[in-house]
């Protein structure tokens, strides 16, 4: 650690589908963000397996390479929370994205379309475009180590002047 500051990542954490039942009838699912040591938490939707949080959490960039985690988990009152699942996604391509300067294109240019393979744990193609002045992706991202469950994502990228040349 100790480098400068890239960037802020806005993650919105728009929504989940399909989630894992964990309670008789249902779960009580939040998010939780983890890069590098920074940690950050939705709020508890209750007794629903499709949960609209649409709850935006800003992540401190440093290191581009380092992947961000997403956990999913069914808050227990009396007992630990339950796993319902995790994902990780990179956050290179919407840098490289970001560095490529795309002022004066049209709104909702699409730059570029990170492809679902083996390594990654996007459920479907997931375009970084620019919209309203900002770099965008969305990203759809299938649990793992869970029976089903997809997060759906929007991640903006806001770099910080003066730090790029990375």
């Amino acid at each position: 650690m100790g480098e400068h500051l890239l960037g802020l990542l806005k993650v919105r954490v728009l929504r989940g589908a399909n989630l894992a039942f964990r309670d008789v009838r249902s779960s009580d699912p939040f998010v939780v963000l983890l890069m590098g040591n920074q940690k950050l938490k939705t709020p508890v939707i209750k007794n629903c397996v499709n949960p609209v949080w649409n709850e935006q959490l800003t992540l401190s960039v440093e290191d581009p390479t380092l992947p961000v985690r997403l956990e999913v988990y069914d808050k227990d009152t009396f007992t630990l929370d339950d796993p319902m699942g995790n994902a990780e996604f990179d956050i290179q391509p919407i840098i490289e994205a970001g560095k490529m300067n795309p002022e004066g294109l049209p709104n909702g240019t699409i730059i570029t379309q990170v492809v679902p393979n083996r390594q990654n744990c996007i459920a479907k193609e997931s375009p970084i475009y620019w919209s309203d002045g900002e770099v965008v992706q969305d990203l759809v991202l299938r649990l793992r180590d869970v029976e089903c469950g997809e997060v759906e994502l929007q991640l903006e990228w806001n770099s910080v002047p003066g730090a790029g040349g990375i």
